[in-house]
């Protein structure tokens, strides 16, 4: 869950009240979902852990601070640049082909700051952990900052060859091309997967040819590298998903918009915004005026908003909500108006609906979480405050015990080590390298696994099908480790099933390794032999060919007429691949067939 860092004082001034000791603060952060973790009295640092990952907007000092306004305040502000307006006069062109390597962004800019020290290190804070949490290591979404007057409208977001441009990127003092970048500078090299396998390269310029950015890996030193004093401000978000960038460019102005809205002053797409104290929340000194315009993005291909898209832009929908659905969820019959009155002070519109006995909601522009009716009990719990509801005792008790799995499953552990093996415990998730790679098993009738669509990262973007890259992982790890090796791990794999609802099979799997100079396939079948003997399970082995094993020197475990497993020696190119340097040989036994077999 993200921790983030803010200072007391800002904090304070952007709730506008004091909350000088930890308990008064501490009475606040249900209303965030956040734990106080630590707090220096002295520097008036706080550390908060934030404990619902899908509420991106509360990841920062100002987001904590604004929920907890609203709640004072007992509804939410008003954000004018949301409002539909006349056509914005700063556009930005999205070029042809974009579409196939990273085709979104969105864009505004924002007049009358100025910045100092402390109000850029809480920016580059927010904008790091949207980018590397929300935005999964920037490769969904990834945020620039820019001075704006450098800027001549409108900006291009176009493709490149590697070699084709030249700039001076944040970080180095002379220019270089996108491929120097990718190759050499820290940046390219951390974030440069993403834009690996394209020939070109997404870039940011201005109508006069001034590289903004190479998104999402850097901006120009130039343009891109905003400083203390700055006043005005250029934000853009690119990106693979255009909801979750438009979610963050609203995220990141309603952030910055910090005090009171005044009425537009009628000028094509802009805004102003009191200048207030609640400016010390991004550290910036009073200036006369705020001022928010919108950017308008011009795609040549179509979007699910069109081709001409307008933002910030608010995606949000009313939904009807039956009050009874509430009620019953909470367990107290609160009726509308309460209802309405605990949603408006968590920031929500809400009204009578059409429908008798439901309520119309509208969550704000900067939040995207309302997936379930239950979302919204969840935040009326949470305005009125858990201290409001009277706790029941359950009415029935009964007694837990372990499921005949896990019963199973722990007397094979027991086994395990009795007959001198050590247990390891491992993530089912890992990457499609570990398990079909270095498995020898791409282009195989064994390369079917479950891959998860959007991941945060590629070390873990896929199920296990089988436990033996886990223990060649551990394997190759304990190179230094006095040999012989004995390994075991009982855990969960997910084997594709078209047979099934879900097209998956969820299995507990016994995988044991032996690995030392002499190992070979008869020391693994006598561990396997004398495990089934004292479960009292017969069965038999029958040959079989694995990319991943010598030929000849694998084996299917069969027992009542079903396969329940697998026996051999991994073959030297595998074990080359995971820098494994002793022969090694493995054997993986289902552990719900052995219960299975046990009810019959």
């Amino acid at each position: 869950m993200p921790t983030i860092s803010i200072n007391q004082k800002d904090f304070e001034q952007l709730v506008g009240r004091p909350t000088i000791a930890a308990e008064p603060l501490d009475a606040w952060l249900p209303l965030v979902k956040a734990e106080l973790k630590d707090q220096d009295s002295e520097s008036g640092e706080v550390r908060l852990e934030l404990h619902d990952s899908n509420r991106p907007d509360l990841w920062s000092c100002e987001g904590i601070a604004r929920q907890i306004r609203i709640k004072l305040q007992g509804a939410a502000s008003a954000y004018p640049f949301f409002k539909p307006t006349p056509r914005p006069k700063r556009r930005i062109q999205v070029m042809q082909g974009l579409e196939r390597v990273r085709p979104y962004i969105a864009a505004c800019t924002a007049v009358g700051y100025k910045m100092t020290g402390e109000g850029l290190a809480q920016l580059v804070q927010t904008q790091e952990k949207l980018a590397d949490i929300f935005g999964r290591k920037r490769r969904t979404i990834s945020i620039g900052l820019y001075r704006l007057p450098q800027i001549v409208f409108p900006v291009t977001y176009t493709l490149v060859k590697p070699e084709e441009v030249r700039f001076t990127p944040l970080g180095v003092e002379e220019k270089m091309s996108p491929r120097e970048i990718l190759a050499v500078h820290p940046k390219g090299l951390e974030y440069g997967p993403i834009l690996a396998g394209h020939d070109r390269l997404p870039l940011l310029m201005d109508e006069e040819g001034q590289v903004l950015s190479l998104p999402p890996i850097i901006n120009s030193r130039e343009i891109g590298e905003v400083r203390v004093g700055d006043r005005e401000l250029f934000v853009e978000v690119t990106g693979t998903d255009l909801p979750m960038v438009l979610l963050t460019l609203n995220i990141l102005a309603v952030n910055l918009a910090v005090a009171l809205p005044l009425a537009p002053p009628g000028n094509a797409g802009t805004f102003e915004l009191a200048a207030t104290a609640a400016l010390a929340g991004l550290g910036q000194a009073p200036g006369p005026s705020l001022a928010f315009e919108a950017v308008e993005v011009a795609y040549p291909y179509a979007t699910e908003l069109g081709k001409t898209v307008r933002t910030p832009f608010n995606f949000q929908k009313a939904r009807s909500i039956p009050i009874k659905t509430i009620e019953d969820a909470l367990g107290v019959p609160l009726g509308a108006e309460r209802i309405r009155q605990a949603l408006l002070a968590y920031g929500y519109e809400a009204s009578a609906s059409k429908d008798r006995g439901a309520i119309s909601v509208k969550i704000p522009p900067y939040r995207n979480d309302l997936m379930h009716p239950l979302d919204v009990v969840e935040d009326v719990a949470i305005s009125r405050g858990y201290g409001e509801f009277t706790p029941i005792m359950p009415s029935q008790f009964t007694v837990g015990s372990l499921s005949r799995l896990e019963e199973m499953s722990d007397r094979v552990r027991d086994m395990m080590v009795g007959m001198g093996f050590q247990e390891i415990i491992s993530n089912i998730m890992a990457s499609r390298q570990e398990l079909i790679d270095r498995m020898h098993l791409a282009g195989s009738d064994r390369d079917q696994i479950v891959e998860v669509e959007n991941v945060m990262t590629q070390a873990y973007s896929c199920l296990r099908q089988w436990i033996t890259p886990s223990l060649l992982r551990v394997e190759a790890a304990s190179t230094r480790a006095f040999y012989p090796h004995r390994l075991f791990e009982v855990g969960e794999v997910a084997v594709p099933d078209a047979t099934e609802e879900t097209g998956v099979r969820t299995l507990m799997v016994l995988g044991a390794l032996i690995a030392h100079a002499n190992a070979n396939f008869s020391e693994a079948h006598s561990c396997l032999d004398l495990l089934l003997f004292y479960l009292d399970r017969p069965y038999t082995l029958e040959p079989i060919s694995h990319r991943s094993f010598l030929d000849g020197r694998a084996g299917r475990i069969v027992s009542n007429g079903r396969a329940v497993g697998l026996i051999g020696e991994i073959h030297p190119e595998v074990l080359e691949h995971w820098q494994v340097s002793m022969p090694s040989v493995v054997f993986e036994l289902e552990v719900d067939a052995l219960v299975n077999e046990g009810k019959s």
